[in-house]
């Protein structure tokens, strides 16, 4: 059996590498910001009590974390787009614990963060994953056996294989624990040749030598809105995107404030700078087909173009996109929770996201994202209806967020 782990983490690496390549570019471009993230608990989960003082004390240990020089040269030779200067940067960070903020109301678990974005912005991840982690091991719901996670992963990722498509691990944020989390990406490695392409994880991508993948998230385009306007935030969260880059990690995420926003500001000149687009939220037949039709009206066959599935995905909804996207436009898919939180527990619906900003010489901004699903809306009703009102969105109630 695989016996419950310590819950703690045991890496500065293990965290998904979007993190990493976003902090390269805040350090570069935004070195004075300030960010503020919340827990939001989707799925109204109830946490046992003492919940609050067990996952403070794993955030604390986390301080010790640095980046060995055995890390520090595998990112300087598997992603050869970080700088010198920020590996430097890296191997001195450590996590400051008096960032995060850990309270606990009855079953009711409240985590917020705040300090420099620079600094905070590696914190989302592996704290959520603290908490996916920490939820099973205190209300005690037992080992798990190492054999299920190994058969019931070579069983999804050969299937998978048949259906030809590529695959991507991308479930670190709300795994069932690291165990299981190393035992997922071994099976897919050990399986997955030709189909399995990497994982979102860096320490596992190093551990298993497989690729780390992943470009930007959310947070990048909304600290955008925040400093140069809604309007800008999509062009300029991009053009800021290529200044850091050059061309490399071209997965362009389209939905922070709607689809049909972004392909607006998704001009010739970034269509055909970018490598692809990542769908996140909404129909993904629906937004393949957008995707289609937008390279094909800026003159771009979508054949020399990929989209990057990665919205809760299960075989089924994977076949189904990969059936009508086929001979259409390039597809891969990021599969996250079926993979590492597949072992007969409910999977935490949890995220944690940036709620506000502070750029350089200005105050505390509030910050959204108006996702194509309206479930998916994070921030303030009243910054959503400001945001949809400033770019021009048809107005929905906003009861329920």
């Amino acid at each position: 059996m695989i016996a419950d782990p310590t819950p703690s983490l045991i890496s500065l690496l293990d965290n998904d590498f979007y993190k990493i390549t976003m902090q390269q570019g805040v350090i570069k471009l935004f070195p004075h910001a300030m960010a503020r993230y919340e827990f939001i608990n989707r799925g109204k989960h109830e946490f046992p009590e003492g919940f609050a003082e067990v996952l403070r004390k794993a955030v604390n240990k986390m301080a010790e974390l640095r980046l060995s020089d055995q890390e520090k040269k595998y990112l300087a030779t598997a992603c050869p787009y970080l700088e010198p200067t920020y590996l430097d940067f890296l191997q001195g960070y450590c996590y400051d614990p008096s960032e995060v903020k850990i309270e606990q109301e009855g079953g009711n678990l409240n985590v917020s963060i705040e300090g420099y974005w620079y600094r905070t912005i590696l914190w989302e991840v592996p704290i959520m994953a603290l908490i996916c982690e920490l939820y099973y091991y205190v209300k005690g719901t037992g080992p798990v056996t190492p054999d299920r996670v190994n058969n019931v992963n070579k069983e999804k990722i050969e299937k998978y294989g048949r259906l030809g498509v590529t695959i991507a691990e991308f479930g670190t944020r709300r795994r069932h624990s690291y165990a299981v989390h190393s035992k997922v990406v071994q099976a897919l490695t050990d399986f997955g040749a030709g189909t399995f392409v990497g994982t979102s994880n860096v320490h596992f991508a190093m551990l298993y030598n497989t690729k780390p993948i992943g470009t930007h998230a959310h947070e990048w385009f909304m600290f955008h809105a925040a400093k140069y306007g809604f309007k800008m935030s999509n062009s300029l969260g991009l053009e800021h995107w290529t200044a850091v880059y050059r061309g490399d990690l071209g997965i362009a995420l389209a939905d922070t404030y709607t689809t049909e926003i972004f392909f607006e500001q998704f001009d010739k000149k970034f269509s055909k700078l970018f490598d692809g687009v990542r769908h996140d939220s909404g129909d993904p037949i629906e937004f393949a087909q957008k995707t289609i039709n937008h390279y094909k009206r800026l003159g771009i066959d979508p054949l020399s173009k990929t989209i990057i599935f990665s919205d809760a995905l299960n075989y089924d909804k994977v076949e189904r996109i990969a059936n009508f996207c086929k001979d259409k436009i390039g597809m891969s898919f990021g599969i996250g929770t079926n993979f590492t939180n597949d072992v007969g527990l409910e999977p935490l619906n949890i995220v944690i996201k940036m709620t506000e900003a502070l750029p350089e010489s200005q105050t505390w901004i509030p910050v959204v994202k108006l996702s194509d699903e309206e479930g998916k809306y994070t921030g303030s009703p009243k910054m959503i209806r400001l945001a949809k009102e400033i770019l021009g969105i048809e107005q929905t109630a906003l009861g329920n967020i």
